[in-house]
């Protein structure tokens, strides 16, 4: 074996430790389902170093072998495309076959159900916007209608910092991964990038005629989206804070805008009842998906494919990227409304609907395997029951809602949870059928 690919294993040991260090500190358990998953790449490693061990001692066949297991096991990752080399071939590939062979047997993966972890107070308004820290999995942000954003720490809950600037509604929150920025979206028509190492506000973006209901960081540019209630997505330039481009076509207010790193590279969700996929190169929308027929509030990306869902009232889809096609329905009919839209890397979906319920469903199938009402804080109104925004941690194990009740909740999967104690909703195939 080469001392280069000694150098090449050793530097990726050090990764996934570092990783694992960071997302994976705070847990005192991790969950069964996850631990099998873990022993099966162990597994595979181990079958990997043992081929490698014998090429050494026994030559031109065991090569021959090792290279047909690298070919398996990869899927032939090596690819050309540009959403092949950001997203991997193999995620892409496993995901599509993977789905299509699940909706032939209409049986949806079990998935460990969800409870209540902790409850936050400290906000004196609605919990309008959650984001978790994207490097470091250490802590998560929150707006509010009381103007503030709070940062509180992950894995104990407690506030660290609270940023004044806005003087309405925070509506949004971005963290970039390539600067020490946030930025934040509100009604008063502003959208302020926060300095996380100086815990101030260093930049304003002025454009926008009417209240901004979203922003997002472009994950390889440095610009950033918003949109709001004047209808149009505005591009900026995070270091001259100038506007880039203006993207108009819907015809109501933008309720939400995401970023991807590669085509296309803006979407955004309407009152209108569209999405709008944006080539920003032409200045136009690419694609424009209609199947919704009501206002649509919330999207979702995939964190390891890409693919994309959407919610309207009673309605929740996903999508593929690369050219708008509709992957599935979910079985969200008894919803109402649903305001905000969540994926974690275990393919699970949550939604937060507008009277109080989590529900949690299958990615791949569409089914809804879990349904249960939020905890009712002591004091609070009958009405005052909606979940507004919510977001998994980086780890997919723990579910961050901000809730009408002005409390942010934390919720984590059953520990030591199986399919024969917690089967979770039934799964009708003939429902499936007519919904595929």
């Amino acid at each position: 074996m080469s001392q280069v690919s000694i150098d090449l294993d050793d530097a990726r040991r050090a990764y996934v430790n570092s990783l694992w260090e960071k997302r994976f500190k705070n847990l005192t358990v991790v969950p069964r389902n996850i631990e099998e998953q873990i022993n099966e790449k162990k597994t595979v490693i181990q079958r990997h170093q043992e081929l490698q061990a014998s090429v050494t001692h026994t030559g031109a066949a065991q090569q021959n072998a090792l290279v047909k297991f690298n070919a398996e096991e990869t899927n032939n990752f090596a690819s050309s495309g540009a959403v092949d080399r950001w997203y991997g071939k193999q995620d892409l590939a496993h995901s599509v076959v993977e789905r299509h062979q699940q909706r032939l047997a209409l049986q949806p993966a079990w998935h460990a159900p969800w409870k209540l972890m902790r409850v936050i107070s400290g906000h004196n308004g609605w919990v309008r916007c959650v984001c978790v820290d994207p490097v470091d999995n250490e802590w998560f942000v929150t707006g509010s209608n009381d103007s503030t954003i709070k940062i509180w720490d992950l894995a104990t809950g407690r506030l660290k910092l609270t940023l004044m600037g806005h003087v309405m509604t925070v509506r949004s929150l971005a963290i970039s991964t390539r600067n020490p920025y946030m930025f934040s979206a509100s009604e008063d028509k502003m959208v302020k990038c926060w300095d996380l190492e100086k815990n101030a506000a260093i930049k304003d973006f002025h454009g926008h005629f009417s209240g901004v209901n979203s922003v997002d960081v472009h994950p390889t540019l440095d610009i950033i989206a918003s949109a709001g209630r004047d209808s149009v997505v505005r591009l900026w330039d995070i270091r001259t804070r100038q506007p880039v481009m203006t993207l108009a076509g819907h015809k109501g207010s933008i309720n939400q805008v995401k970023c991807f790193p590669v085509d296309p590279q803006i979407v955004s969700c309407s009152v209108d009842a569209t999405l709008r996929m944006w080539d920003i190169r032409a200045g136009k929308s690419s694609k424009i998906l209609t199947h919704h027929s009501k206002n649509v509030r919330s999207l979702a990306a995939h964190p390891a494919e890409f693919s994309l869902a959407s919610a309207s009232t009673g309605d929740v889809r996903s999508w593929r990227c690369q050219d708008g096609q509709l992957l599935t329905n979910f079985h969200s009919e008894d919803l109402g409304i649903i305001n905000c839209l969540s994926v974690n890397q275990d393919g699970v979906l949550f939604a937060g609907t507008d009277d109080g319920r989590l529900a949690f469903f299958d990615y791949k199938t569409g089914h809804n395997y879990q349904q249960l009402p939020t905890t009712t804080i002591t004091g609070s109104l009958e009405s005052e029951r909606g979940i507004l925004s919510g977001s998994f941690d980086q780890t997919g194990l723990r579910l961050i809602t901000g809730e009408s009740d002005k409390s942010i909740k934390i919720w984590k999967q059953v520990d030591n949870s199986s399919p024969e104690q917690h089967p979770g909703l039934p799964w009708d195939p003939q429902i499936g059928s007519q919904r595929f």
